[in-house]
């Protein structure tokens, strides 16, 4: 029996996953990897373009601008402001699990 094709969008997100946790190095692995299993299939189209936009940063920028977020009521947490929301979600993400 031949199997169904693979949705445009089901091909997306099982590319962003892989590159969540493939990154430069394990701790963003750690972060993002379980982020992806979890949370992308609930984004919305222009928030995936942005977490795919977001999967091009640099690995250890992306680590400090993640958990300056975590366990801080920092009135201004680093990284660029486009990608705040949803570094601000990937962090309470990764809080539930520390």
């Amino acid at each position: 029996m031949p199997e169904a094709p693979v949705s445009p969008e089901e091909t997306r997100l099982k590319r962003l996953r892989m590159r969540s946790w493939r990154r430069g190095i394990k701790e963003m692995d750690l972060i993002l990897g379980p982020f992806s299993d979890s949370e992308l299939a609930g984004l919305d189209p222009a928030m995936l373009d942005l977490y795919e936009a977001l999967l091009n940063e640099n690995d250890h920028d992306l680590y400090q601008w993640v958990t300056a977020r975590i366990g801080t009521g920092s009135a201004q947490p680093k990284g660029p402001q486009t990608y705040a929301g949803l570094m601000d979600r990937i962090a309470a993400f990764a809080a539930t699990r520390l």
